[in-house]
């Protein structure tokens, strides 16, 4: 595997991890907007966005039932 294969299959791996953030940010439930406006944001942050969410404000919202 060449050096651009690893770049860009890195890529795409933090692009999923920044949509499944995403995805999970708009189904839960924060508490109040600017809370859910704040974690959107730092998701949005490239490749350091998804993980920091991921190890910290994964398990602080709740699960709403649709």
């Amino acid at each position: 595997m060449t050096t651009a294969h690893l770049i860009v299959s890195a890529g795409i791996l933090f692009y999923l991890f920044t949509c499944i953030a995403f995805i999970d940010i708009a189904r839960k439930d924060f508490g109040s907007m600017g809370k859910k406006v704040l974690w959107a944001f730092v998701a949005f942050l490239p490749f350091v966005g998804p993980v920091f969410y991921f190890l910290l404000g994964y398990k602080t919202g709740k699960s709403r039932n649709i």
